[in-house]
């Protein structure tokens, strides 16, 4: 009992201090992730939702129609639920199972994909580095958003934020990972919760600029992303070798 009660919210498998820099980080990769990976892939949906929300409601602000606050709540509460599953499942390995090297496997895997969202093009084999999903996992996922996408009542957004919370992609894989080296149930959740909402300011962005945010905005963000991808993974490491020594 006492395992499962260290696995559910205990805040010190990673040292003292530790969650807190691993939270930290997970907001920074959130933050870089989202200018250089998240605009793109999330953006459609997000520009989908402001043209039917617009078109619902002409009267609308851009800045209502933009900022799709259920949207990005419902991608959070996705985003916490799995962190907190994965941090219950490494805390259980770690602690229950004896896998003392699970906790700093996963930061460094955490690492490898934060390196590889700012060097993946320029590495060949870091672009490799958390592989997407099966293409039917994607469509699956798509083909049960698709009829939120064009309706703008808040809970339908919510809806939406949640089931796209699921889309596959590395950098969800690497900050998962990361989270789940927390080692508990409310460590991986927190550490998630603040990865999704540094994912939320490039995603207002182009909810509130379009296309526009990336032609202005987007070189300068991946310019600043970089560096900030590369802390990410520095503290990451820095966090596994911790770990390593304690494990």
């Amino acid at each position: 009992m006492e395992t499962l009660a260290n696995c559910l919210h205990d805040l010190t498998a990673l040292g003292s201090g530790g969650t807190l820099a691993l939270t930290g980080a997970l907001f920074l990769a959130g933050l870089a992730g989202s200018a250089t990976h998240c605009a793109g892939m999330c953006g459609p949906f997000v520009l989908g939702q402001v043209a039917s929300s617009l078109a619902a409601r002409p009267h609308l602000s851009r800045l209502e129609a933009g900022a799709l606050l259920p949207y990005h709540l419902g991608r959070a509460v996705t985003y916490t639920a799995l962190g907190a599953v994965a941090g219950l499942l490494a805390g259980l390995a770690s602690r229950g199972a004896g896998l003392g090297l699970a906790l700093p496997v996963l930061l460094g895997f955490g690492a490898l994909v934060m390196l590889a969202q700012a060097f993946g093009h320029a590495v060949p084999f870091l672009s490799r580095v958390g592989v997407s999903m099966p293409a039917g996992v994607v469509d699956a996922v798509i083909r049960r958003a698709a009829p939120l996408l064009s309706d703008p009542r808040p809970l339908h957004r919510f809806g939406l934020g949640v089931l796209l919370g699921f889309l596959p992609c590395g950098l969800l894989y690497g900050a998962l990972a990361a989270a789940a080296a927390s080692g508990s149930a409310l460590g991986g959740a927190l550490g998630m919760a603040a990865f999704a909402a540094g994912t939320v300011p490039a995603l207002i962005g182009v909810g509130l600029a379009g296309a526009f945010f990336g032609r202005r905005f987007g070189p300068a963000l991946r310019l600043v992303a970089v560096p900030l991808l590369l802390l990410n993974a520095a503290v990451l490491a820095a966090l596994a070798l911790r770990a390593a020594r304690i494990a």
